[in-house]
């Protein structure tokens, strides 16, 4: 699985919504490696402070990053994403007892309904405070969520958004974590502009490495100890992707 970039803060200036049409459509099964979409890409709700605005009174305060809309979208025939809600709380009853997401994400490990309606809030906060795209990946013929996938911004001042996304056991085997990935990488490159997207998976993790090379990502090295999973520090590959890179599930991502 793909380890989380750090939690993504709200940076200034992030991308703001501009009530983008819906992401391409793609028919795309992984089904490499065992359990292809089993295990995360980069996290979409890494590893655990809060991300919510302090607002200073004084009236020469700079002013925070706008709030953004999350549209939802079109992922193939099979698969919608969609802002979180709070009817997605048996999703993360399935994701807290899975062994590795809760290590790289705040999904409670040991579930209640509590800390559940934290997490969605935590979304929505996310959103709310500009720091990044958090959504719910939404089965289409029972409506059933399965897994998430974020764009975050923290780092958009500086040319460079990181994606990250992770998979219940229900969920996988069945195409979802590609086209997802395509859906979103998409989007970012060609509706947002963002100059230059990233993941950063864990060495050990070919499943994730072969989606995002499929969609497109190169490979461009490895961090050391880059980032803290569970308890200990873990090396991370790096895989980056270009606006200027050329296409994404064969259409040109340059929006310019």
């Amino acid at each position: 699985m793909a380890a989380p970039a750090p939690d993504p803060q709200p940076g200034p200036g992030p991308v703001r919504d501009t009530t983008p049409g819906p992401g391409p459509v793609h028919d795309a099964p992984p089904g490499t490696a065992p359990d292809a979409d089993a295990r995360p890409g980069t996290d979409p709700d890494p590893d655990g402070t809060d991300s919510t605005d302090s607002t200073d009174a004084e009236t020469d305060s700079p002013p925070g990053p706008d709030p953004l809309t999350v549209p939802s979208m079109s992922a193939g025939p099979d698969f919608v994403l969609r802002p979180w809600e709070m009817s997605d709380l048996p999703l993360i009853r399935e994701a807290a007892q899975d062994p590795y997401i809760p290590l790289i994400t705040t999904v409670p490990s040991r579930y209640s309904d509590r800390a559940a309606e934290e997490f969605v809030r935590r979304q929505w906060d996310r959103a709310a405070t500009g720091a990044g795209y958090p959504f719910a990946i939404v089965r289409s013929r029972d409506r059933r969520p399965v897994g998430a996938i974020g764009l975050w911004l923290r780092e958009l001042p500086e040319g460079r958004a990181s994606i990250g996304y992770w998979m219940v056991p229900s969920g996988r085997g069945q195409g979802v974590t590609r086209a997802a990935l395509r859906t979103v990488t998409g989007w970012a490159l060609r509706d947002l502009g963002v100059p230059r997207l990233q993941l950063f998976i864990e060495p050990w993790n070919t499943a994730s490495a072969r989606i995002a090379v499929d969609v497109g990502y190169r490979h461009e090295g490895l961090l050391r100890g880059w980032q803290r999973v569970g308890d200990e520090r873990r090396d991370m590959a790096v895989y980056g992707l270009l606006n200027s890179d050329g296409q994404v599930d064969g259409r040109a991502v340059a929006s310019n």
